[in-house]
């Protein structure tokens, strides 16, 4: 590409390790213009990051880079990384409370790369700095400067990350997952300040991702790597519309749509090869439902125009349906039409008092400082809801909304300020049962963090086993064995450690850990947003089975529309600790909508739509924490809708609509909006 600003041409990557030699990139090739933007996805394990890493020069010892050609603006990037990283090089990462530092100002942080790369002094480069997080659109950014991270949202952190990123003017920003962490409505915004970023300064972008909704919205070019390779790249727009290798179309298979049609999902059996041994064919074959003897042979990555893919069999294989995946469990006997209540929570309420440390919580007005009152945060309020047997439960909502801590609450993890909880018809009291405790468990978010890492898969699944009584002795290995079977994993990982599995087997440790007590009810804390689009389909669907043959009851919490539009039979909308609407899942999706729920699902990247959405959607307030009317609507302050003094001075009543919805809003049925993204 002759006006490219990166211009990547063979690259390869090679980490010495115990094992072997691991091919971690495998000639790739990909060049961005000026003002362009390229999507760079694939399974974790594929060499996105690596390929972030390698053009940063920040990989350790043992790792050897090749390349026929790597040039940034002319330069030879693997000898100038260095250089240019922080300076023309600019990086936003997955986790902005991890790029943060804890113990320091966010002016410091944004300044701080002002001062080592432009030379500004350090009054120059504070002023620099809270010019810079205005352009990222943090209200108030002279108060923000002054602030420490745990005082932001997770929306501002990674803006405030953007304006660091951005404080020596890159010419490149390299995203790597720069949204995952984000609800829905932040995502959004992000995703709006990078396109005016691109418009307003022409910088080019790189980003990593598996929201493949995300990468439509805002990128021009797209490279799908599998395994180190390049298996498919061309513009974004038409690689997404008719993906053409299997492995592209595996990934669009197995997302999940906002429907209220209910439909397995497909997901792609296997797992990535050894990268110890050099496959000389297609290293994607043992997975691919179209491979044939001839798959062994070398592939080169070839196309007509710029749309090219690394399958010599893609015109045959194009026009052929990807296999449908069957659900081979046995339906349960204990599901009943009506599905009677399981567990009820009436005006559950949570409170907790605010943080802030001891120097913050000073008030130094008139001499002496004093201990100054804390403020507490109602993470709950006078929530009634329930669970039928058999059923879903969707809780959708921003970061902040009290889903989980509501679902702390189910379980007694929490105490309760107020409120009551019944189970199987039964009181549950403040300090449960050990009866209540095996019947209702959890599946956390991220099994890195859930699993010990000192322990094998055994230990981890004996532990609720014996102090269950559910086996023991001789009893207990069978009743692992049959827990791994569960899950589909095989036997053989009972001796294996957290380090030695993948990211999606990790959680299947997680469910079975929930499963060993063999219990009624189990909250899914966002158990599957850490995980990657194929792996994500297969964990739903290991949940749907075991839903259909144990009758099993989820409350499943996420922030991804499209994952409880997909799983759930009802949806709860929760904002501001409030539930502010709740009814069966078509009926919620399809609307009429409180301002809220249309709010979000507006703001979801839609494949094959995602731009037209951005210029459609719901525009909020964008300080999530504005503060209501001290009697008011929690929402009233962000509603584009709202009806002056009466959303600001009453709290809107729970009522029914004419479907069956429950809506917490003054606006007339009339005046309620409907919002039909991706609904078929």
């Amino acid at each position: 590409m002759a006006d490219a600003l990166l211009d990547i041409q063979g690259l390869s990557l090679r980490y010495a390790t115990a094992n072997g030699s691991v091919t971690a990139l495998d000639d790739v090739s990909l060049a961005i213009p000026r003002g362009g933007a390229m999507g760079l996805v694939g399974e974790s394990g594929s060499g996105k990051s690596s390929m972030l890493l390698a053009m940063l020069g920040l990989l350790g010892k043992g790792a050897a880079v090749t390349a026929d050609a790597a040039r940034f603006d002319g330069q030879d990037l693997l000898k100038v990384a260095a250089s240019l990283r922080g300076r023309r090089i600019g990086t936003v990462f997955q986790d902005p409370s991890a790029a943060l530092n804890p113990a320091l100002t966010i002016g410091v942080q944004v300044a701080e790369p002002l001062t080592l790369h432009r030379g500004m002094n350090w009054r120059e480069a504070m002023e620099r700095a809270e010019g810079l997080l205005a352009e990222t659109g943090i209200h108030d950014p002279a108060a923000v400067l002054k602030a420490y991270p745990h005082q932001l949202s997770g929306g501002m952190k990674q803006r405030a990350v953007i304006a660091q990123a951005l404080g020596c003017e890159p010419d490149l920003l390299l995203l790597d997952e720069p949204t995952t962490a984000l609800d829905v409505t932040v995502e959004a915004q992000i995703l709006d300040l990078l396109d005016a970023l691109r418009a307003r300064r022409g910088i080019s972008l790189l980003l990593v991702s598996h929201n493949l909704g995300i990468v439509d919205r805002i990128c021009d070019d797209l490279t799908v790597l599998y395994a180190g390779r390049v298996v498919e790249q061309g513009p974004c727009a038409r690689v997404l519309a008719g993906p053409r290798h299997p492995y592209a179309r595996g990934l669009m298979a197995a997302m999940p749509v906002i429907s209220h049609a209910k439909q397995r999902l497909t997901s792609i059996e296997g797992n990535l090869p050894d990268l110890t041994v050099v496959d000389p064919g297609c290293n994607f074959a043992p997975r691919c439902p179209f491979a044939v003897p001839s798959c062994a042979e070398p592939q080169a990555l070839a196309g007509e125009g710029d749309h090219r893919v690394r399958c010599h069999r893609a015109a045959q294989t194009a026009t052929l349906p990807w296999p449908e995946q069957k659900n081979e469990a046995p339906a349960s006997t204990e599901a009943t039409p009506e599905r009677r209540p399981l567990l009820e929570a009436r005006g559950m309420s949570r409170r907790f008092a605010g943080h802030g440390g001891l120097w913050r919580s000073l008030d130094w007005r008139g001499g002496w400082p004093k201990l100054a009152p804390r403020k507490s945060v109602v993470a709950v309020d006078d929530v009634t809801i329930e669970v039928r047997s058999g059923e879903v439960l969707g809780l959708v909502g921003e970061s902040g909304s009290g889903k989980s801590t509501l679902g702390r609450l189910l379980l007694r993890l929490v105490p309760a300020d107020a409120g009551q909880l019944e189970f199987g018809g039964t009181e549950v009291p403040l300090r449960p049962s050990s009866a209540f405790c095996q019947q209702a468990q959890i599946i956390f978010q991220n099994p890195d963090s859930a699993l010990n890492p000192h322990h094998t898969v055994q230990e981890v699944l004996k532990r609720p086993l014996e102090l269950f009584g559910i086996a023991k002795g001789a009893a207990v290995g069978a009743e692992i064995d049959r827990l791994l079977d569960l899950v589909r994993l095989p036997r053989s990982y009972r001796t294996r450690y957290p380090h030695q599995m993948s990211g999606g087997e990790k959680q299947r440790i997680g469910i079975a850990r929930a499963l060993a007590g063999r219990p009624r009810f189990v909250v899914c804390d966002e158990a599957v947003s850490a995980l990657d689009v194929s792996v994500q389909a297969a964990v739903l669907n290991l949940l749907s089975d075991l839903r259909a043959q144990f009758g099993l009851s989820y409350l499943f919490i996420s922030h991804d529309i499209g994952v409880i539009a997909h799983i759930s039979d009802r949806i709860a909308v929760m904002y501001r600790g409030a539930i502010v609407q709740q009814g069966e899942a078509a009926q919620v999706l399809r609307g009429p909508h409180h301002p809220y729920t249309a709010s979000l699902l507006s703001a979801v990247p839609v494949v094959g739509s995602a731009r037209s959405q951005a210029d459609n959607r719901i525009r909020l307030a964008e300080n999530p924490m504005a503060a209501p009317g001290e009697k008011g609507c929690s929402f009233a302050s962000r509603c584009p809708q709202q009806l002056g003094n009466l959303c600001r001075t009453q709290v809107p009543a729970q009522r029914r609509l004419s479907n069956g919805v429950m809506m917490a809003c003054h606006l007339p049925d009339a005046q309620l909006e409907t919002v039909a993204l991706g609904l078929s």
